[in-house]
């Protein structure tokens, strides 16, 4: 994953793929993840329960998700998806951080009610390298994410996060997440 990925599908593409990818994540994860802290490498790594549901244009989910982006037609997304986490870390077992984020859609845009280090509402670009692989690119705070998250088969999910602040890599998160049941 790099930053030249290009951004550059049409709306009624990007609304179809993005629509199958979220159908295709709903339900049941076990992530396994390892942050990267750089330059010193020094690694972190937890293990997450996710639940991925679908959401359906119009529904009240992504009508609040609008509101929050102040958008004047609360319809506009298309499609969404609502994820919740429960993390501890994978050595100690203790609890690291619990909680959802709603994603909305519409063109090449994503909606966030929270970003990776905000609790305030942010967008995202993204677009699909192929039908299996979607690219992110998120900004604020000074800070860049890219990630790739990338669908295997049916039982299977990749990702990766590069936080980039002033044009230098911070960390590296490497996740592998299996379907439950």
């Amino acid at each position: 994953m790099t930053s030249s990925v290009s951004f550059s599908q049409t709306t009624r593409e990007s609304d179809s793929l993005i629509a199958e990818f979220f159908q295709r994540s709903e339900g049941q994860w076990r992530s396994e993840r390892r942050y990267y802290t750089l330059p010193d490498g020094e690694t972190k790594e937890m293990i997450s329960q996710l639940s991925i549901r679908f959401l359906e244009q119009g529904c009240e989910e992504l009508r609040e998700l609008a509101r929050l982006h102040q958008l004047s037609d609360e319809t506009i997304m298309t499609c969404g998806a609502e994820v919740t986490w429960n993390s501890q870390d994978s050595v100690s077992g203790r609890k690291q951080s619990q909680g959802s984020t709603l994603f909305g859609a519409k063109g090449d845009i994503l909606y966030r009610d929270r970003g990776f280090a905000t609790t305030q509402p942010i967008t995202a670009q993204f677009v699909f390298t192929n039908p299996e692989t979607l690219c992110l690119r998120t900004e604020y705070k000074g800070s860049v994410f890219e990630e790739e998250l990338k669908l295997i088969g049916q039982q299977y999910r990749t990702r990766q996060t590069i936080i980039s602040r002033a044009g230098e890599q911070q960390m590296i998160g490497q996740y592998l997440e299996k379907r439950l049941g």
